[in-house]
């Protein structure tokens, strides 16, 4: 049989790493990605190891927040899984990381985030994954078996500077995982959301303060160092595999230990 993961977020950091773990374990991949002219070459290369290792990749530089793009998506996703009649798509992994890091109340009204960026940020980083399941659900894309991932991070319940609006998506994105998991049982679906200790990516590096956060990550981590995408992406394979499905709605923690740390 033919299986297929939809990678949110497939160009870089957790997706990335998540898309060649996958695709070695014997996945055909769909990736979605936004990239520019500078970063589309490393979009090409991930493109270019999933076909070394004789899986098919399907990326599409786009918006995933789109609900028009995500529409067009998902018309080749299904063309390419009806041409074959043992394909089936089996997992989805959200992993967007695009938002406003900007404090609620700073000195300056200017510099305080904007209705319109608190809007996008829990958009892009929480209510897509409702849209992207209930479209996968509706075209009868995801069945039986499947499974669906969507990256957290210790900031849903903790606070960093300038990190509000990604706490309150990291908070609501749990929140649509338990509703979720709740309304999917019935299909045979699970969802579960992957808490990654801090890692280096290029979304966690725009935040203010990284190195800092980085410094004490290594330092409190009983592993003695950092998270990295490949720590990750190896649970969420193994997590893909017969024998998981008992295991829906709850967070599940990747990160040496760092969050049992005072």
């Amino acid at each position: 049989m033919a299986d297929w993961a939809l990678i949110l977020g497939a160009s870089s950091g957790f997706g990335e790493a998540t898309s060649l773990a996958l695709a070695r374990t014997g996945f055909n991949i769909f990736g979605v990605h936004l990239d520019r002219r500078a970063t589309l070459p490393n979009a090409q290369r991930i493109v270019g190891e999933i076909e070394a290792m004789g899986r098919r990749a399907e990326f599409f530089n786009m918006n995933a927040a789109d609900a028009e793009k995500r529409k067009e998506m998902l018309d080749r996703a299904e063309h390419v899984l009806q041409g074959d009649d043992q394909a089936r798509l089996r997992v989805m992994l959200h992993s967007l990381a695009f938002g406003t890091l900007k404090p609620f109340v700073a000195d300056k009204p200017e510099e305080s985030i904007s209705k319109a960026q608190m809007d996008m940020t829990l958009d892009v980083m929480a209510h897509s994954l409702v849209y992207w399941v209930q479209d996968l659900v509706w075209r009868k894309l995801m069945g039986r078996g499947g499974r669906i991932y969507a990256m957290t991070s210790a900031g849903s319940t903790r606070i960093f500077p300038s990190y509000g609006a990604v706490s309150a998506a990291k908070a609501a994105l749990e929140s649509h995982i338990r509703q979720l998991a709740y309304e999917l049982a019935p299909l045979g679906i699970t969802i579960n959301a992957i808490r990654a200790g801090v890692t280096n990516t290029p979304a966690a590096r725009q935040i203010p303060g990284y190195e800092k956060m980085a410094e004490l990550a290594t330092m409190r981590n009983p592993m003695g160092r950092m998270t990295t995408p490949a720590d990750v992406a190896a649970a969420i394979a193994t997590l893909c595999q017969e024998g998981t499905h008992w295991i829906t709605g709850t967070v599940i923690g990747v990160d040496g230990g760092e969050d049992i740390m005072a």
